[in-house]
């Protein structure tokens, strides 16, 4: 397919009398982005913040979609999936990927709480250093899942029991 006649982005055509190759998409057309869930959302900006992660070009602080134990439970299974192999099951960053990249170390995802939630998504949507897109793997939903369930690994490690001492960050 890299190779065969066919007309790239914006590029001009004769074929069609308006010269342009692009076509506008057939009426009723469903772009890809969209997941049943977006539809419940009947606002267009906080629907639009669903599909993009950022809210007036900003990452989004919140998660926009529902947050309950079936999308926490996608967010794990997409995660193990796609996620774990570099930063690791826990998502601190220890993983046998990790352990053998010369350039730059996945980050623990544990010491990132502080971002926002469209941080996350923005960087599985289009990557983020040398980490790829992973829009093709994952559609929104998926995406938002695998915020979640960082938000719960995140959560999980700075839960203690009554008495306890926090850990401290160097035995972290």
């Amino acid at each position: 397919m890299e190779h065969q006649a066919k007309y790239e982005y914006y590029e001009a055509s004769d074929f069609w009398a308006d010269g342009r190759a692009m076509r506008q998409p057939p009426a009723n057309t469903i772009p890809r982005e969209r997941f049943a869930s977006v539809s419940e959302i009947k606002d267009p900006i906080a629907r639009q913040t669903a599909v993009t992660g950022r809210t007036n070009g900003q990452p989004t602080a919140t998660i926009p979609v529902t947050v309950d134990q079936a999308l926490l439970t996608l967010g794990q299974r997409k995660y193990n999936i796609v996620c774990s192999q570099c930063h690791g099951v826990l998502g601190d960053g220890n993983s046998v990927v990790a352990e053998n990249m010369a350039l730059r170390l996945p980050p623990s995802l544990l010491e990132l709480e502080t971002k926002p939630a469209g941080h996350f998504y923005t960087a599985i949507n289009e990557g983020y250093g040398v980490m790829p897109s992973f829009s093709g793997e994952l559609d929104v939903r998926e995406r938002w899942a695998v915020v979640a369930y960082v938000r719960a690994l995140q959560e999980a490690r700075n839960i203690r029991t009554a008495g306890q001492q926090p850990v401290p960050q160097e035995n972290r």
